[in-house]
């Protein structure tokens, strides 16, 4: 984490959320959950329009559904994270 923040990703906005995601830190939310999710709905509705493909945004999205299905709605947005580590098979902090 700190190799990256401190080089390409230096940012105060990569570090703030690296932090959070490193630490699962995801309370009090700056942002929530349902907030985030509505803003790569209208990011993917953007590019439906368009006709733009974005893949990732998808999986952003549907990791965000997973998350405000196990009750995370009061959790910063950032919490998504929690389901990639859990997909993945890795136990919480």
């Amino acid at each position: 984490m700190e190799l990256l923040t401190n080089s390409l990703f230096a940012a105060p906005v990569y570090k703030t959320y690296a932090t959070l995601v490193a630490t699962e830190k995801f309370e009090p939310a700056g942002f929530k959950l349902p907030l985030g999710l509505k803003d790569v709905c209208l990011v993917l509705a953007a590019a439906d329009a368009k006709r733009v493909p974005m893949p990732v945004a998808g999986v952003i999205r549907d990791h965000m559904l997973t998350g405000l299905a196990k009750g995370m709605d009061e959790l910063d947005w950032s919490s998504f994270s929690r389901v990639i580590a859990e997909n993945a098979g890795l136990k919480p902090a």
